[in-house]
């Protein structure tokens, strides 16, 4: 697996990141922001619109929740293998050909004239998808060379995803109260368009010196593994948790994690290197950004249905009142950055947690007639929350670890970010599908508690898991893992509470 560094990084002549010019390193930077941006955007734009395709398309509220997950679970699948492959054939060479993919996707998102092709589609946009953020980190790894600089870059990326998730819900609003929620998908096209030419005028090809070889065995199992556990989940609230075919598809799951978790560790170059969780800040991001995540899919995939079918609000309304949590994760998502570059992750994680935690309870009272201020209260401490998150994450997941496994570290992370958004609307909206009795407009509010819960719950472990993995001994323990992949490699420095 890996979109890492496996040493020095290759460029073509004349183009290696210590000879570009500045102007040239932040135009660069810009181009991996603007694919970020739209993949980020397309993470949680679609959440507001998912009302307007139920009735456009005649959607059940599981196709709804497919209509989410398709991307996010084919995105998570493929993040590892698309850096692998852009070490192999060139990353400017994967990067451009994910912009393509992700673009024509959205073209033909817009197209759909059916659930069934839409869903289809959003697989589609998500190959694509997993060929730019992954391979965009590694550009940037090996544009911005020296320490200092790298740190300034990724700080900026870090900003530019939490930006982007939270004004995906504002945006889709708009465009869906202007153009119908096939508009959600024409703003990537010109993006997307502007990158793809961009790249290919300004940002320099570059390969890993050893580039690790393909793991089918592997990258198979992943996708079961995912593949079978959604499915399950979202199916079951329909075919009855006990039938066979849900029940049978929960045992799949189980068996092919099982045979990734004896498979890999026995392969030279596997997909997913197991030695990393012995770290226990590695291991910490991986849960953190799970449970991050599923509160967000599931935050937003809630709130949507809520504020749409049971307040009665048009789609750009409904984005309206998503805008106090976006304006607070653009304000805290670079502000966690500088604190985690300075003291340390502990602190922003304090906070996301009990502020994710909060938020939670705070909705689990949630009736037809709570008041707005009390809602946007709530939309404000969540905003608090996911917006001090994401910087650690990505921090202590690549904290101690030798350079050249850095980008691997991050690509996980990114992984578990998808996986988490994915399990979030799965798992929360197939609990309130369970807890409802009567239609949405009348129903939905009092079985959304216990979806209230379970993102209280997230909250929870992201607080419990950030001040476990976040002390001394979690650092001793990112200090022997790194020794076992390179003991005389230079390694990122983790930044000290």
């Amino acid at each position: 697996m890996a979109n890492s560094e496996q040493g020095a990084p290759v460029t073509e002549p004349g183009m290696a990141g210590s000879e570009l010019s500045s102007r040239r390193k932040a135009l660069i930077l810009a181009i991996c922001c603007m694919s970020l941006l739209i993949v980020g955007l397309d993470t949680t734009i679609v959440n507001v619109a998912l009302p307007s395709i139920q009735h456009s398309l005649h959607a059940p509220v599981s196709g709804l929740q497919w209509t989410v997950d398709a991307y996010t679970l084919v995105l998570a699948s493929f993040l590892m293998l698309s850096g692998s492959t852009a070490d192999r054939i060139g990353r400017r060479r994967t990067f451009q050909t994910g912009l393509a993919v992700f673009t024509l996707g959205s073209l033909l998102c817009s197209l759909a004239p059916g659930l069934g092709w839409l869903v289809v589609f959003r697989m589609m946009q998500a190959v694509g998808g997993s060929m730019l953020n992954p391979v965009a980190m590694s550009i940037i790894t090996n544009t911005f060379t020296k320490p200092a600089e790298r740190a300034r870059a990724i700080g900026v990326w870090g900003g530019v995803v939490g930006i982007s998730i939270a004004l995906g819900p504002l945006v889709g609003g708009a465009l869906v109260g202007t153009v119908g929620w096939r508009g959600i998908f024409w703003v990537n096209i010109p993006v997307g368009l502007a990158a793809l030419i961009l790249t290919a005028l300004f940002v320099p090809e570059s390969r890993a010196p050893h580039a690790r070889r393909v793991d089918p065995v592997g990258q198979l199992l992943v996708i079961v593994t995912l593949a079978s556990m959604t499915y399950a989940i979202i199916e079951g609230p329909t075919a009855g948790w006990t039938s066979v075919k849900i029940i049978g598809f929960f045992v799949l799951a189980v068996a092919a994690a099982a045979g990734l978790l004896y498979y890999e560790p026995r392969r030279h170059e596997p997909l997913i290197d197991l030695r990393f969780f012995r770290s226990a800040p590695f291991s910490g991001a991986t849960v953190i950004a799970v449970s991050a995540f599923a509160a967000l899919g599931g935050f937003l995939f809630l709130n949507t249905l809520y504020l749409q079918e049971v307040r009665g609000y048009s789609a750009f309304h409904a984005g309206l009142y998503t805008l106090p949590m976006a304006a607070m994760t653009i304000v805290f998502a670079p502000l966690s950055g500088r604190i985690v570059g300075g003291r340390g992750p502990r602190l922003p994680l304090i906070v996301a947690g009990v502020a994710i935690t909060a938020s939670g309870i705070m909705l689990t009272h949630l009736t037809v007639t709570t008041p707005t201020s009390w809602l946007i209260l709530t939309y404000l401490v969540f905003g608090l929350g996911f917006g001090v998150v994401n910087a650690p994450i990505t921090n202590t997941a690549v904290s101690g670890m030798p350079r050249s496994q850095a980008g691997v570290a991050a690509a996980v992370a990114s992984t578990s970010r998808q996986v988490g958004s994915s399990l979030g609307v799965a798992i929360m909206g197939s609990a309130v599908i369970s807890a409802m009795t009567g239609p949405l407009r009348t129903g939905f509010a009092s079985a959304s508690h216990v979806g209230w819960w379970i993102i209280a719950g997230c909250g929870v472990v992201v607080l419990a898991v950030g001040l476990l993995t976040s002390g001394r001994w979690a650092r001793q323990t990112a200090e022997r893992t790194a020794a076992t992949f390179a003991p005389d490699a230079a390694r990122v420095p983790a930044a000290t509470p």
